[in-house]
């Protein structure tokens, strides 16, 4: 059984109720890490704006988001996180072979810059390296800094979706 603690409608506040209404009005529900951060609305609302501008907006394909999706969610063991991505990556056109390889913490031989830069950056940084100024100039070189910066906050964003998942030990829905 998962420890998400939902709040009843009835019993929101008035800036939980705001934050519900907003979240709720494209999706027609609340996803599940949301679930947990609209006890703090003013993170739920945060994390909305960020999660929104990294999935619709930011400089990064759908791919490459993806990538970074992967890397973080295998490297937290977070299963949900992992399982929704292995699907959203198969959608955006990224094969088994190469989903295997960034699960597995292998290079999955990306022929696309861009591609092959996300998950370099990612994974050295899920790794806990520090990338020397070489490195990091052949990265930005390929990013530019707006896609270092999507980079970081998207590797934080699913960082503190994957733990939310996880410490609420919400199961992977079946197939």
């Amino acid at each position: 059984m998962h420890r998400i603690l939902d709040i009843p409608p009835d019993a929101l506040t008035a800036e939980q109720k705001t934050v519900f209404d907003n979240l709720t009005a494209g999706r027609g529900r609340i996803l599940g890490p949301y679930r947990v951060w609209i006890h703090s609305p003013t993170v739920a609302a945060g994390m909305e704006h960020i999660g929104t501008f990294l999935n619709k907006r930011a400089s990064l394909s759908t791919r490459e988001v993806e990538i970074g999706i992967l890397v973080i969610a295998q490297h937290w063991d977070a299963n949900y996180v992992r399982q929704a991505h292995i699907k959203a990556g198969k959608a955006a056109g990224l094969d088994d072979a190469t989903i295997e390889a960034i699960l597995a913490g292998r290079d999955p031989g990306l022929n696309d810059p861009h591609e092959r830069a996300m998950h370099r950056f990612a994974a050295a940084l899920a790794a806990g390296a520090k990338l020397s100024d070489a490195e990091f100039a052949e990265i930005e070189k390929v990013l530019g800094r707006a896609g270092v910066a999507e980079v970081l906050a998207l590797l934080g964003y699913y960082t503190s979706v994957s733990l939310a998942m996880k410490v609420h030990d919400v199961p992977v829905p079946a197939a």
